[in-house]
């Protein structure tokens, strides 16, 4: 308990402070009710104390050498690899997620934090050819200043790494506002993990406060230049709205609604491998997961065995206390995203859908439900689902297949299954989504690979490359070493 209590607090240059709101966000255990700490919420004046400590501390560290940066970024790996077994208690206990879960996302900040140490020295500037010979035409890469990072709670700390550690690698200062749900693994246990590694105070500042406590003050304050969010498409769509009217550049990982894709030449060991790669990108998390297989898409000649085999392995999957190692399914977030989950499977079989499996929800406990039959103008079909509920289709073909994937607003991941990679490929560029995977699952996310979405699923892209176009800005500077001849 002390671990959530020690950093329940606001983080403002250097100090761990109590917010001065008139209300608390409390924290709890979403799957015994267990209430881990309470915040008072942070207001509008902490919001610009946060910004302008950022904006203080960001022009030394800018101006220092990305080798030092660097350093700061390797001890806050090697603390997280140090206190890895800590941190996963406390995602298990503030998230609800299953023990692998919450190794696999340990393992995964660790990987962004490693990258980001590379990214540390990719302010690479260039010398590109002027028109005329005296001319020299230098072109830098410098950080963007302040960058404001909004984190979700289904991987607190790992995406909120992907944003906060190369921003600050590259020489940028961060205010980063975590999860209502997450408040400390999404934010104050990242801010004590790069206290510990030496940063110095003021360059990552942790505001716990919601949106009925300070509007729009954090997207809309003059001093962040860019705005990373990830969340809803709903809310999402509102960030883009705010941050380009004050011309900021904004980063959106938004909502999916992934297919999974099972063609028609696969073997029985292809269709097995379908089967576990389809029941892990809709279960994964509770299907809590933006990438998540909503829909599974088999072509009809494989429909039989296939949703045979795939109840089978759903049925299999047992939901409960996510500390037993025995559980698959823990608990949803909250009860609000549990009663809404049960409201969509009771909206499904009212429009005629045939339940192949249908969990009970027992307080946020909510079992796995396989739905399939649903009318082809099912409102549910074009949503993201956000739980364990699977959607089986049947298609007719390649061309129906791909009809029906991209018939939805949003395009952030998918798969397809088949037994010709080459095939598999040419599927993929005609399915309107910024990722696609051949035989795999619709979850993945890798260090140095683009990850974003097309359509409502987002703007803009991370990871590699991206992430220093994201939280860098180019500067031109001409030395003309003759003499310029001017018209007037």
């Amino acid at each position: 308990m002390s671990f959530f209590t020690d950093l329940a607090h606001q983080y403002i240059d250097g100090e761990w402070r109590t917010g001065s709101g008139s209300w608390d966000i409390i924290d709890f255990n979403p799957y015994n009710g267990e209430k881990l700490a309470s915040i008072t919420v942070a207001t509008v004046a902490e919001v610009d104390a946060a910004y302008r400590a950022a904006e203080r501390a960001q022009k030394s560290w800018g101006a220092t050498s990305p080798y030092a940066r660097r350093k700061v970024i390797e001890r806050a790996l090697r603390i997280t690899e140090e206190r890895a077994d800590e941190i996963v208690e406390a995602i298990i206990d503030e998230l609800g997620g299953t023990r692998v879960k919450a190794q696999q996302e340990v393992h995964g900040a660790a990987d962004f934090l490693r990258e980001a140490m590379q990214l540390a020295m990719r302010l690479d500037g260039e010398i590109v050819p002027s028109r005329e010979e005296t001319r020299e035409n230098r072109v830098y890469r410098l950080p963007v200043g302040v960058v404001a990072v909004i984190s979700p709670f289904n991987y607190p700390f790992l995406i909120t790494l992907k944003s906060v550690a190369p921003a600050l690698a590259l020489g940028n200062a961060v205010v980063l506002k975590p999860n209502q749900n997450t408040p400390v693994v999404g934010g104050g246990l990242i801010a004590k993990i790069f206290e510990d590694a030496g940063l110095p105070p003021g360059l990552l500042n942790v505001l716990v406060t919601d949106i009925a406590e300070i509007g729009d003050a954090l997207i809309e304050h003059p001093v962040p230049k860019v705005v990373s969010f990830s969340g809803s498409d709903r809310v999402g769509r509102h960030v883009a709205a705010v941050t380009a009217s004050h011309l900021k550049r904004s980063i959106l990982e938004l909502s999916g609604n992934s297919a999974l894709v099972v063609l028609d030449d696969l073997d029985d060991e292809g269709l097995d491998y379908a089967v576990d790669a389809a029941v892990f990108s809709r279960y994964a998390y509770q299907g809590q997961v933006c990438m998540a297989a909503n829909r599974i898409l088999v072509d009809r000649t494989l429909e039989p065995e296939f949703t045979e085999k795939f109840v089978a392995r759903v049925r299999e999957l047992n939901t409960g206390d996510p500390r037993d190692p025995d559980t698959h399914i823990g608990p949803v977030i909250n009860d609000f995203q549990a009663e809404a989950l049960s409201g969509l499977v009771d909206q499904a079989l009212a429009e005629g859908a045939t339940a192949l499996v249908e969990g009970r929800t027992i307080g946020n406990l909510v079992e796995p439900t396989v739905l399939t039959g649903l009318p082809a103008d099912s409102p549910l079909l074009r949503q993201e689902i956000f739980g364990p509920v699977a959607l089986l289709i049947p298609f007719d073909g390649e061309d129906e297949a791909v009809r029906i994937t991209n018939d939805t607003p949003y395009g952030l991941s998918g798969a397809v299954h088949t037994a010709d990679a080459e095939r598999g490929v040419n599927f993929a560029h005609r399915i309107d989504t910024g990722m696609m995977h051949v035989n795999d699952t619709t979850v993945r996310d890798e260090p140095m690979i683009a990850f974003g979405g097309e359509k409502q699923s987002g703007l803009g892209r991370l990871n590699g490359e991206s992430t220093v176009d994201a939280f860098t800005t180019r500067k031109w500077v001409s030395v003309q070493h003759g003499r310029s001849a001017f018209p007037l």
